[in-house]
């Protein structure tokens, strides 16, 4: 069975980022994925304190709910990732997660010593992102930023989904093109990920 993790990175519940997403949950369900929801502003999880606790056994040392979500990280085949833009980033919440997912970068790069030359990531990534305004580079910061997260947790960034010109809460569903897509995204991600 294909497990994908699915991670709300909104500060709201039905977000446009959220809608969004639940479509690509809901399209790759259909297709037969087994789907983990997880809802970031619902967990108690400190930002990261950069004691390097994880330093022993690339895991994390402080004692919250970022602890089921690293198991869940580690035994899916794929993550589904939604934030909003802010500030040219991701939402708070989802910056928490980043940082603290710096104890996968040090099980991977400092532990598992692994060389330059990288082999394929072993999951793909999905990254669902709205802006409010309509600029060009609106998205090039939170690109490079979800690329190396993604990279920490051993995953390709497989594909986006980033819409401009989206800010107060229900203005996505004024483009049901756009939850069409998401939809179709999310069976194609649990086809892409069968395949491999």
């Amino acid at each position: 069975m294909v497990n994908i993790l699915a991670i709300y990175g909104s500060p709201r519940r039905q977000g446009n980022t959220s809608l969004l997403l639940q479509q690509a949950v809901q399209g790759a369900k259909e297709a037969g994925a087994h789907v983990d929801e997880v809802i970031l502003r619902d967990l108690k999880m400190s930002p990261c304190l950069e004691i390097y606790g994880c330093k022993k056994t690339g895991r994390c040392v402080i004692q919250d709910d970022f602890q089921k979500l690293y198991d869940q990280i580690l035994s899916c085949d794929g993550i589904m990732l939604a934030s909003p833009i802010f500030f040219y980033t991701v939402s708070a919440h989802t910056k928490i997660l980043m940082d603290r997912c710096q104890s996968l970068w040090v099980k991977k790069y400092w532990l598992g010593k692994e060389p330059n030359e990288k082999r394929e990531p072993e999951r793909k990534g999905l990254f669902i992102s709205v802006g409010a305004t309509k600029g060009k580079k609106l998205f090039d910061g939170v690109l490079l930023s979800v690329r190396y997260f993604f990279d920490a947790m051993d995953t390709k960034l497989w594909h986006a989904l980033l819409y401009r010109g989206l800010d107060f809460e229900g203005d996505i569903l004024k483009h049901t093109q756009y939850l069409e897509e998401a939809h179709q995204v999310g069976r194609d991600l649990f086809q892409a990920i069968k395949k491999t």
